[in-house]
């Protein structure tokens, strides 16, 4: 790839429903903090390339952003298959031995149906890939963005799961002719 490619990469709103559970791409973002938004709007780069998971969530945060994002399959959170639309008591209160022993290691073992985290850094790879030279806007999940500072940092699955990515934060990381630079992560605006 030719040229070099700055990236801020902006968690979605908070998820409208019950807080723990296991949400599905259709769920809804809650976009009450227009203070939160428009800091985050301010710091974005004009002109610039703009991308997103094609979940509910991304989408309403990046129209809530005025963005008009190209979708990008790549960037959807981790899918947590048959655990989908759960929330993380219940899956614990059922004994489900398969959910414990998940949590054995999270990085790399897959939910039912579903896909590890370390199968989402190498999807991410393959949309960060797609991503031209230039400034570009990035609307994703936590994990996403997990899995991008994953690459950059050249890091495992198990030590990128350390990240704390909260909603409406950004985290800017470029890629270079010499390879990744991480700016910042997780930064919150106000």
């Amino acid at each position: 790839m030719e040229g070099e490619t700055f990236l801020w990469l902006i968690r979605h709103a908070p998820v409208e429903g019950v807080t723990g559970t296991i949400h599905a791409a259709d769920a809804p973002a809650d976009l009450g903090d227009r203070a939160q938004l428009d800091a985050v709007r301010r710091r974005l780069p004009p002109d610039a390339a703009s991308y997103a998971s094609p979940s509910r969530r991304t989408v309403e945060t990046a129209s809530a952003l005025g963005l008009e994002p190209e979708l990008i399959s790549e960037f959807r959170e981790q899918d947590f298959g048959d655990w989908t639309g759960h929330r993380h008591d219940e899956l614990t209160a059922t004994g489900d031995d398969a959910y414990a022993q998940f949590w054995n290691d999270p990085a790399n073992a897959r939910p039912p149906g579903g896909e590890s985290f370390a199968d989402q850094v190498a999807r991410v790879r393959s949309g960060l890939s797609r991503i031209g030279a230039g400034s570009a806007t990035l609307v994703v999940h936590s994990g996403t963005i997990r899995a991008a500072l994953c690459i950059a940092l050249d890091l495992t699955p198990q030590a990128a799961l350390r990240f704390v990515i909260d909603p409406l934060s950004l985290t800017r990381i470029d890629r270079l002719a010499s390879g990744w630079r991480v700016v910042s992560a997780n930064q919150r605006i106000s």
